[in-house]
């Protein structure tokens, strides 16, 4: 049996090193998680590059919020494509949704020629689209190699039949990568209910501050967070998903 591949979602230095530490495959380069993720600087793609060895590649989002893009934001993100390529990435990841929940095939056509040579996988914009079936259908005709899905459920452990119908319906067209909420205690049973070979996971646990002083006072974003506590990958358990999703005793 041929060993399943993680991918972990990485937004800072010590995640980064910590999917390499505990034998992650693949990154997927971000910046602020909290958002859903947004595409990370030129000096995170850089300093990303010399830290991890195995493939990276760098999510391609202007902003938070839907995937309706404006010329101006489809602009942005074709010249992150090209800064992403100079940084060294393997791959992107994109996506772009019209108004009525379709997929946008002209912006997201422009997206894939400007990573043309590179690895692409289509986000969690499929999620949030409408009729999943025909949705698979355009992004397969867009040529993507992946398309990252939590099978339009709350997490991919909920979504693990939508998923593998959908695996069914690919039929080794594109890979179908199960993402949202994965974890050491699901790994192998999303392996085996959705018959996917590759996971995504953030493999995340939170870690206290180094500070000694504290405003707690003083919060930096949204009403109630806490700067003094962040989550950041773990090589343990990252470690631990990839013996989970090659467990074959299930």
């Amino acid at each position: 049996m041929s060993r399943s591949t993680l991918e972990v979602c990485v937004a800072d230095i010590t995640s980064i090193q910590a999917a390499a530490a505990g034998g992650a495959a693949r990154i997927e380069l971000c910046s602020a998680l909290g958002e859903g993720g947004v595409t990370p600087s030129r000096g995170l793609m850089h300093e990303a590059r010399k830290l991890f060895g195995g493939k990276m590649h760098v999510l391609i989002r202007p902003r938070g919020g839907d995937f309706v893009y404006t010329p101006e934001e489809v602009r942005c993100m074709i010249d992150d494509i090209h800064c992403a390529r100079e940084c060294g990435a393997d791959g992107v990841v994109v996506g772009a949704l019209r108004h009525d929940g379709s997929i946008d095939m002209d912006t997201c056509r422009r997206l894939t020629d400007a990573a043309a040579g590179m690895s692409v996988t289509f986000h969690r914009a499929f999620d949030l689209c409408r009729e999943p079936d025909h949705a698979l259908e355009c992004v397969i005709a867009l040529g993507c190699d992946r398309v990252l899905t939590s099978g339009q459920a709350p997490s991919a452990m909920e979504g693990a039949a939508t998923i593998a119908r959908l695996n069914r319906q690919a039929a080794g067209r594109i890979i179908l990568l199960p993402g949202s909420g994965v974890n050491q205690e699901n790994a192998a049973h999303i392996i085996a209910a959705t018959g996917c070979a590759e996971l995504h996971a953030s493999a995340r646990k939170a870690i206290p501050s180094a500070m000694t002083y504290r405003n707690p006072g003083v919060a930096m974003g949204a009403a109630g967070s806490d700067e003094y506590v962040r989550q950041v990958t773990s090589a343990q358990i990252v470690a631990n998903i990839i013996e989970a999703m090659n467990n074959t005793n299930i």
